[in-house]
C-alpha cells in the first residue's frame, strides 16, 4: 500500500506573487526607453512594409504598449501600477473621446476615402494612448522614471547633431538611415530653405516638427546638467547635451519652437532659484554668441519671423481659415466630423491643432485634449509642491515646461499631424503620472523617504505585487 502524501504536497499551490519593486529586467520603464530611442531617431519617412496602412516602428510599439497595459491590469504580477491616478483618467477621457467621435462618424455615412482615413487615425490614437498608459503605470521608481528620460535627452542630443549637420554642412545624413523591414513614404526632404537661410528637419518630417521636439527636450536636458553640477558628478556630457538639443530648435528656423522656448522658460525661470537663473542666462548669452559665430546670419533670420509678421504670408494663411473652420465645427460642435477626415489636398490646411481638433473630434474632443496635457502640467507641478527634495522638485518643474511647449505650440501648428512630436507629447504626459505616483509611494508630504516598519509585522516582511493599488 502507497503511503499517502502528506497534506501540504497534495495541495495545488499557487506560484508565489514576487515583489518586483526592485527588479531590473526588462519592464515598463524599458519599453518606454525603447520608444523614446525609436522615435527620435528612426527617420518619419520610414514605415513598415506589409501593412494596409502606414504606420511607423514607433506607432507598433505604442499598440504593443497598450495591449501590455491591458493584459497587465487583469493580472496582479505583470507589474503594472493600480489606483487612482489623476493623469490616467484624463488619458482615459482623451480616449473615450476619441472612441465616440469614431463611433458617431462610423455610423454615419462618409466617402471611402475618408472611412479609411478616420480608421487609420483611430489606430495611431490607439498607439498614442497605449504609450501614455504603459509610462504612466508601466514606470516605477525614480530610477526608472530617470532611466527613460536621460534616454530622451540623450537620443534628443542626437536629433539635434543631425540637424546640425544638415544645416552646417548642407548635407543630409537620414538618406541613409534606413531599416530593413520598412519603406519610405513621400515626405519632405531633411534640408529646407527660407529667404535664403537653411532649416533643418533632422529625422523629423518637417523643421517646425524637429523645433518643437527639441523645445519639449531641452527642460529635461537642463535639469540633468544642473542636477549633475550641484552633485559632483560629471557634467560636460549633459552640457553638451543641452547645447545639441537648443541647436536643433534654432537649426530649425521656426516661430514655433521660439514660442515653445519662451513659454518653458518662463516656467523654468520661475522655478528655478536666483543663482541658477544666473547660470542659465549667462549660458543662453555664451549659446547665443556661439551661434552668431558657426551661423551667421541665422539669428537675424529667426528674428525677422518674428518682426515681419504684417507681411508673413504663413501667418496669413493661417489665419484666414477661421471662417472655415468655424462653418465645419456648426455641422457637428460636439463631436465634430470624424477623426482623420479633415484632410489635404481635399480640405484646406488647419495650422492649428485646436481648431483642426474641433473640426474633427468637437468641442468634447478639444476639452479632453486640452484637459490631458494639463492634467500633466497639473501633476507634476503638484509632484514638486508635495516633496522637499530638491532633485524630485526640479524634475517636477522640468516636466510642466516640457509639458507646456505642445499645450502653447498646438495653436501655432497642427501638433497631431507630425506622429514623432504627438508621440513625444503622450509619452511626457504618461511620465508625469509616473513621477505623481513615485512622490505619492516613495515620499511624505514633509519630502521625507518613509521609514519602514520593524518587525515580523511589517509589510516590507511580506511578499507585495508591484501590480499593487499606489
Amino acid at each position: 500500500m502507497r503511503k499517502p502524501l502528506p497534506p501540504a504536497a497534495t495541495t495545488r499551490r499557487r506560484p508565489p506573487i514576487v515583489d518586483l519593486s526592485g527588479r531590473r529586467g526588462f519592464d515598463g520603464a524599458t519599453l518606454g526607453a525603447v520608444f523614446a530611442v525609436v522615435v527620435l531617431l528612426v527617420p518619419a519617412r520610414l514605415i513598415l512594409r506589409g501593412l494596409p496602412f502606414a504606420l511607423t516602428p514607433a506607432e507598433v510599439i505604442g499598440l504593443f504598449a497598450g495591449m501590455w497595459w491591458l493584459c497587465a491590469h487583469l493580472t496582479d504580477t505583470l507589474g503594472a501600477a493600480k489606483g487612482h491616478n489623476g493623469v490616467r483618467t484624463a488619458i482615459f477621457i482623451y480616449a473615450v473621446s476619441q472612441l465616440a467621435t469614431y463611433a458617431y462618424s462610423s455610423a454615419s455615412y462618409l466617402p471611402a476615402r475618408a472611412l479609411s482615413l478616420s480608421d487609420h487615425s483611430a489606430v495611431i490614437s490607439a498607439a498614442m494612448i497605449g504609450i501614455a498608459l504603459l509610462a504612466c503605470d508601466g514606470v516605477h521608481g525614480r530610477d526608472r522614471l530617470d532611466l527613460v528620460l536621460r534616454t530622451v535627452v540623450v537620443a534628443g542630443a542626437v536629433v539635434g547633431l543631425i540637424g546640425a549637420v544638415q544645416y552646417l554642412m548642407t548635407f543630409d545624413p537620414t538618406q541613409y538611415m534606413d531599416i530593413p523591414g520598412t519603406q519610405s513614404r513621400v515626405l519632405a526632404e531633411g534640408i529646407h530653405e527660407r529667404a535664403g537661410v537653411n532649416r533643418a528637419a533632422s529625422t523629423a518630417s518637417h523643421p517646425i516638427e524637429f523645433g518643437v521636439l527639441c523645445a519639449m527636450i531641452l527642460p529635461l536636458a537642463l535639469h540633468y546638467a544642473f542636477e549633475a553640477a550641484e552633485s559632483g558628478n560629471r557634467v560636460l556630457r549633459w552640457w553638451l547635451c543641452c547645447a545639441l538639443v537648443a541647436s536643433g530648435m534654432v537649426f530649425s528656423a521656426s516661430r514655433s519652437p521660439m514660442l515653445g522656448l519662451v513659454v518653458s522658460g518662463l516656467v523654468l525661470f520661475f522655478g528655478w532659484s536666483a543663482a541658477r537663473r544666473v547660470r542659465a542666462l549667462l549660458a543662453l548669452a555664451g549659446f547665443t554668441l556661439l551661434v552668431k559665430v558657426t551661423a551667421p546670419g541665422l539669428l537675424g533670420a529667426i528674428t525677422a519671423l518674428f518682426t515681419n509678421l504684417d507681411n508673413d504670408t504663413s501667418l496669413m494663411y493661417r489665419t484666414n481659415d477661421y471662417t472655415t473652420a468655424l462653418a465645419e465645427i456648426s455641422r457637428h460642435p460636439l463631436l465634430g466630423r470624424g477623426i482623420g477626415t479633415w484632410y489635404a489636398p481635399e480640405f484646406i490646411v488647419f495650422d492649428n491643432q485646436y481648431l483642426l481638433t474641433t473640426v474633427e473630434a468637437g468641442i468634447i474632443g478639444l476639452l479632453a485634449l486640452v484637459l490631458m496635457f494639463s492634467t500633466g502640467i497639473w501633476a507634476s507641478l503638484r509632484a514638486r509642491w508635495r516633496v522637499a527634495d530638491r532633485s524630485v522638485r526640479d524634475l517636477g518643474l522640468s516636466l510642466a515646461a516640457c509639458l507646456v511647449v505642445p499645450l502653447v505650440g498646438a495653436a501655432t501648428f497642427d501638433l497631431q499631424a507630425f506622429q514623432m512630436a504627438n508621440a513625444m507629447s503622450f509619452l511626457l504626459v504618461g511620465l508625469s503620472g509616473a513621477l505623481s505616483r513615485t512622490v505619492k509611494r516613495e515620499f511624505t508630504p514633509q519630502g521625507k523617504q518613509e521609514p519602514r516598519p520593524q518587525g515580523p509585522t511589517a509589510p516590507a516582511a511580506r511578499s507585495r505585487p508591484r501590480g499593487r493599488a499606489d
